[in-house]
Formats: C-alpha cells, sequence, structure tokens
C-alpha cells in the first residue's frame, strides 16, 4: 500500500510538473466555474476553509476562489502548520490578508485573526491523486487528515484537482475520504 502510493504521488507529482503556466491558469478558472456551480445549490454555506497553492508544487490557483467567496460576502478561513507538529491553526481571512511563502513555499498569512474550526462549513483539501469514491493522496505529510478528524463531521470535504480520478486507492484507517471533488471537466460526488 505504501509503495502504491507513492508510486502514485510521482505519477502525479509528474504530470502537474508538465503543466504549463498557461494550462494551470485555465484549469484553475474552469475549476472555479466548477465550484461555483457546485455553491449555487448551497447558498446556506458561508464558511469556507482553503489552502493555497505551492507554486513549485503547480498546485490549483485557490486565490481565485477566495475573490469570488469575498465578493458574495463568505467567510474565508486557511489554516498554518504549529511548529514541529502535526497540527494545524485555523485563521480567519479578509481581501486585505497579505501571505508570505514559508520554508516549505507554503503560503501563509501574516495579518489574519485566529478563527474557530468549528465554524467551517466546507473544506478545500489539496490532493495530488484522488479515486472514484473518494479516497485521496496528498504529499504524505498527514497533516490533512489530523485536521480534518479534528472537525465536526458534517463539514463538507472537497477536493480539487487537474487530473480524473483513479480507479481505486488504497486507503489506511486514519484516511478521511472527501465528500466531492472539483476538476476542470465535472464534479464528483462520493
Amino acid at each position: 500500500m505504501i509503495e502504491e502510493k507513492a508510486k502514485l504521488r510521482e505519477i502525479y507529482k509528474s504530470k502537474r510538473a508538465g503543466l504549463t503556466s498557461a494550462e494551470i491558469v485555465q484549469f484553475s478558472f474552469e475549476i472555479l466555474n466548477q465550484f461555483k456551480v457546485w455553491l449555487g445549490s448551497r447558498e446556506d454555506f458561508t464558511h469556507f476553509h482553503l489552502f493555497f497553492p505551492i507554486e513549485k508544487q503547480n498546485e490549483v490557483n485557490t486565490y481565485i476562489i477566495k475573490e469570488f467567496l469575498e465578493a458574495n460576502q463568505k467567510k474565508v478561513y486557511t489554516s498554518q502548520i504549529k511548529s514541529n507538529r502535526l497540527e494545524m491553526d485555523t485563521f480567519l481571512l479578509s481581501p486585505k490578508t497579505i501571505f508570505e511563502e514559508s520554508k516549505m513555499g507554503i503560503p501563509i498569512p501574516v495579518n489574519a485573526d485566529k478563527g474557530d474550526p468549528e465554524d467551517l462549513q466546507a473544506i478545500l483539501v489539496p490532493l495530488l491523486a484522488f479515486d472514484k469514491v473518494g479516497n485521496r493522496i496528498g504529499y504524505g505529510k498527514g497533516y490533512y487528515d489530523v485536521f480534518l478528524k479534528g472537525l465536526n463531521p458534517k463539514v463538507v470535504k472537497i477536493g480539487l484537482s487537474y487530473f480524473l480520478p483513479e480507479e481505486k486507492i488504497s486507503s489506511e484507517e486514519h484516511d478521511i475520504p472527501l465528500d466531492f471533488c472539483i476538476t476542470p471537466e465535472k464534479i464528483f460526488t462520493f
């Protein structure tokens, strides 16, 4: 199982590395459009947690999702890893939030207030790959699995992926599955 996940990580890191800047922009906007469709029938959702893109990993541009949510009077949050732990602190963002890159290239808010994870209704989860039943593979550090485990089980977990799902990814006991995954082409429901 560990070898399978490691192999999939390498495959999807390579696929991402092969994307051009223009493709990343195009796919990110297509994902934003699919997200708008998803949100269209969920107007009661007002508290969203986002990850922000690690540029060197060619992650989906979620800054445009942040701008869209804020323009629609939604509350936007993110998290920051606590020093030397798997835990993360949650922060409430504003349109004026400034980000700086950590040593790992993760955008972190410098002028945001602490937020309450209990307020979260939906969380956009980073991933490298996902399968047809909602299992996901991240970078293998476990931060999001620990974070998700500590949230209300009703929080909706949404992956964002440039690519279509794998048939099946083996899951471990600590893995938290997605409820949805949004790709440029469609919204997958699990």
